[in-house]
């Protein structure tokens, strides 16, 4: 039994952010752990309210913009403000949904002595044990289906379903023993986000599907489940949902009877297997991501063993929300029980989307990347009419919100999260990480080109010459942040903010790369012309009379100094542009800012103590890391370890945030291994309370593959497996520890070379790897 990699706990879950999720990256189910009656409430990744719609923004760019941009540049703080509301429209993104509930009575309501409840992290299945009773639930993606199976329980009862929405109607009955019952319902087709005050809130379409089945908005969902004596002394429940998702700009349909049937199908199938069967296929498809990626700190003792299990949690949850095929993990990945849930349970991209898939690539798991470029893709097509429209731009652009049907344009609200335009630059990034960590010349011609081809023309038609004749973006916002305007007044919507900046530089420096390696239409040579002259003269990010990276184009005092978003320092993490070698005084400068954010209070979310444990691996700092991890595992998680985001006006105080647990890994294997610089950096960070360990499979730029082991804080060794051919480069601490030496496969010792790192104190080994083979680096 594997006890490093479970949760288990002595008592039911009593709120949602307490029970244990399963999911198969598209059925998602929430167990509690009930004993005699257990409640599940149940998700599917494409259930969302409203439907396809045209792009909505307000009045056009040909009109605003040149008054907006010229009230930027006069510095009419407030009327930039004014004029960029214009810009939005009158709506929001929909709302993620859910299902329902099952509420099933398996054995006699009560607790006994000895109560259990566990997730299984390395299996993917949550259990409840008590007496002789025992439930084991799991999610299964070959087979489609949710399996609960009891042993020991004598009071089975038939499942009973409820929903939030009135549109539900069940119908039960059995056949030849098994007890079925069927709900099928419509979800929303329109529904307000939780913080706006206006009525109706939510409204339920009143038409009928035609002969097509399909409607403009409120898609059908069913869910479908068996009840049945698999077995002398087990009792089974299988279920499956299906809805009337069709694509994101296609009406969906609402026809009941072949939406059940879809769900019907998968468990009719289920049912004729054997569960041990069904868990075998669950788990041979379910380890194949997960045994990818092993961090192992028991041999620092038990004050290491929290960060460890927060570590296979987080990996848990991004192969249980997100699988080729589905939609991307959105805010609280699959999982939810409102239908007005917290910011609609949407894609909020300017953090928290991104962060989900922080780790998808150095923990090995690239596949689970794929709905989020199969979202970009379809982003850049719903958002070049918005491009056009709010900024008279070509290519494309996305806001801060995004859901199902590829919302693009600004919501109606406050500027400092409505107007900013970069989610698309944010979201490319992603596609040349994945390039980065050994994807083909495929996936570049056919995905990365295209997206940075239409993102690099609205940069280019974003950028305006500043008072020193250096490109800025314009307009510009750093997200969700104000700046003060005289005494008592904020305004947020300026020229050149830190983010638009390095998002710009970024995204027309790789545009360029893309370009150069595989144009294929006849204007990327113009528009790499172009793309090469503007990086010539782009205004970079500057550093301010205190020594601290700005987070606006110049000195402006913060609204909140303490602010929770830490946008000015992408440059640092997750962008790579600043590093301690290459660009020292900025890398100084994001020190000091976020030295400075953190005086004053930064870091009471999940996601932002996240981003400050990522940032504080770049920064080497390995004191601060662990105050972040420390953080993270105390007040900002649940009796689960599921991340929380602090809300006072939500009921019980926090809402669950995926983000916060799936970026924790990735700051947690940058402590460990980093990959940005030209060398696979290791223990650059290592954390006191991590004395001795190891990590196995951890993936780096350029393909390579590595496992590494520590004892006493000094390196053991490090085995790579080569990917892409050429050199590797390894940069190591020096110190007093025993000088390692490369051998290959046989043993036999590689010629390297030793050379002092670009960072004091650290040493940098080097050799020609050749694809595919193993070397090892020790004494």
């Amino acid at each position: 039994m594997d006890e490093r990699r479970r949760i288990r706990l002595t008592a039911p879950a009593v709120e949602f952010h307490d029970a244990f999720l399963l999911g198969n990256g598209s059925l998602g189910a929430t167990v509690y752990g009930r004993a005699g009656v257990e409640r599940v409430d149940l998700n599917l990744d494409t259930v969302w309210s409203g439907g396809p719609s045209a792009p909505e923004t307000g009045d056009p760019a040909s009109r605003l913009l040149p008054e907006l941009r010229r009230a930027i540049r006069e510095r009419d703080d407030l009327r930039a403000d004014e004029l960029a509301r214009s810009l939005q429209g009158s709506g929001y993104t929909q709302s993620y949904q859910p299902l329902g509930w099952l509420e099933w009575g398996y054995a006699p309501d009560r607790q006994l002595d000895g109560y259990i409840r566990e997730l299984d992290l390395a299996e993917a299945v949550a259990s409840t044990a008590y007496g002789p009773v025992r439930v084991e639930s799991f999610v299964s993606a070959p087979d489609g289906v949710l399996v609960m199976s009891v042993t020991g329980g004598d009071e089975v009862t038939p499942p009973v379903f409820g929903s939030e929405h009135p549109t539900v109607e069940v119908a039960q009955g059995e056949v030849d023993g098994v007890r079925w019952l069927v709900a099928t319902g419509r979800a929303p087709a329109h529904v307000l986000p939780n913080y706006v005050d206006q009525e109706p809130a939510v409204v339920y379409a009143a038409d009928e599907p035609g002969g097509t089945g399909r409607v403009p908005a409120g898609m059908g969902f069913a869910i479908v489940v068996a009840v049945h004596r698999a077995a002398p002394g087990e009792v089974r429940l299988i279920a499956a949902a299906a809805s009337g998702f069709r694509g994101f700009d296609r009406q969906p349909s609402a026809d009941r009877r072949s939406i059940a049937a879809e769900a019907e199908e998968r468990v009719a199938r289920a049912l004729s297997t054997e569960t041990s069967k069904l868990r075998v296929r669950h788990r041979e498809d379910y380890r194949g991501y997960f045994d990818r990626v092993d961090l192992d700190l028991s041999a620092s003792g038990p004050q290491a063993a929290g960060a460890e299990l927060f570590f296979h949690l987080g990996r848990y949850l991004l192969i249980s929300s997100s699988r080729p095929g589905t939609q991307a993990a959105n805010l609280q990945g699959i999982w939810n029980l409102d239908v007005r849930p917290g910011w609609s349970c949407n894609y909020t991209t300017n953090i928290n989307l991104q962060m989900n898939y922080w780790a998808a690539e150095p923990t090995g798991l690239r596949e689970l990347h794929e709905p989020l470029f199969e979202l970009t893709r379809e982003l850049v097509e719903s958002g070049a009419p918005t491009a056009t429209r709010c900024y008279a731009a070509r290519g494309s652009v996305v806001h801060h919100n995004t859901d199902i049907w590829r919302f693009s344009t600004p919501v109606h609200g406050d500027p400092q999260w409505a107007n900013w335009p970069s989610g698309l630059l944010w979201l490319s990034a992603h596609l040349w990480d994945h390039l980065d960590y050994g994807a083909g010349d495929a996936f570049a011609v056919e995905t990365a080109l295209p997206v940075f081809r239409a993102v690099a023309r609205f940069v280019l038609d974003m950028l305006v010459a500043a008072e020193t004749g250096e490109f800025v973006m314009s307009p510009s916002t750093s997200p969700e942040h104000h700046f003060r305007v005289g005494a008592s007044a904020y305004a947020a919507v300026s020229e050149g903010s830190a983010m638009d900046q390095e998002l710009a530089r970024e995204t027309l420096s790789r545009y360029v790369s893309l370009a150069q390696r595989y144009a294929s239409e006849d204007d990327d040579a113009e528009l790499a012309v172009r793309a090469r002259a503007a990086l010539a003269i782009l205004r970079d990010v500057a550093i301010g009379s205190t020594g601290e990276l700005l987070e606006w184009y110049d000195e402006r005092p913060p609204r909140e100094p303490g602010h929770r978003h830490l946008s000015h320092l992408y440059g640092l993490y997750p962008g790579t542009r600043i590093t301690e070698a290459g660009t020292p005084a900025h890398f100084e400068a994001a020190r000091r800012a976020l030295r400075h954010r953190l005086e004053h209070g930064s870091g009471y979310t999940g996601w932002s103590q996240a981003w400050i444990l990522c940032l504080a691996a770049r920064l080497r700092d390995a004191e601060l890391a662990e105050q972040a991890i420390a953080v993270l595992l105390g007040e900002l998680s649940s009796q689960s370890l599921l991340d929380l985001h602090p809300h006072d006006n939500w009921p019980g105080g926090n809402i669950f945030q995926i983000d916060g647990n799936l970026g924790a890994v990735a700051g947690m294997t940058e402590l460990l291994v980093q990959s940005h610089e030209g060398a696979i950096s290791l223990l650059k960070a290592l954390p006191a309370s991590w004395p001795a360990g190891s990590v196995r499979g951890v993936r780096c730029r350029g393909g390579h593959q590595i496992d590494l082991a520590w004892r006493a804080g000094t390196l053991v060794s490090a085995e790579i497996t080569v990917g892409l051919p050429g050199q590797v480069v390894i940069d190591i601490p020096g110190g007093d520890a025993p000088p390692l030496n490369i051998f290959d496969e046989n043993g036999t010792r590689v010629p390297h070379t030793v050379a002092g790192g670009a960072i004091p104190g650290r040493l940098r080994l080097s050799w020609n790897g050749v694809p595919k083979h193993r070397y090892t680096a020790r004494a």
